[in-house]
């Protein structure tokens, strides 16, 4: 079996346009200002869960079941808080 012959015109590449840098998206009333924090304990564990579920207990400063960690109560808080209900419990709200 014969192979293809091959051809040696090569394509140019094209660069991809360069986009504006982002502006910094304005901050919320910070839970800093307001003083108000949770105490969120991980219940359950993250083996066989999405890695968007897992990513969400690192991101609420969670790795292994029992651990407590202070969280600011903000709605992006507490929608982590949602997103992975069966995962955590709000121990204290202060």
């Amino acid at each position: 079996m014969a192979k293809a012959a091959t051809t040696s015109a090569a394509k140019p590449v094209k660069k991809p346009a360069k986009k504006p840098a982002a502006k910094p998206a304005k901050k919320a009333a910070s839970a800093k200002a307001s003083g108000k924090t949770l105490l969120v304990e991980q219940t359950g564990s993250p083996i066989r869960r999405p890695a968007s579920q897992r990513a969400t207990l690192i991101g609420l400063g969670l790795n292994k079941i029992r651990r407590r960690a202070t969280v600011p109560d903000t709605p992006a808080t507490r929608g982590m808080i949602a997103k992975v209900a069966h995962l955590v419990r709000v121990v204290e709200e202060s």
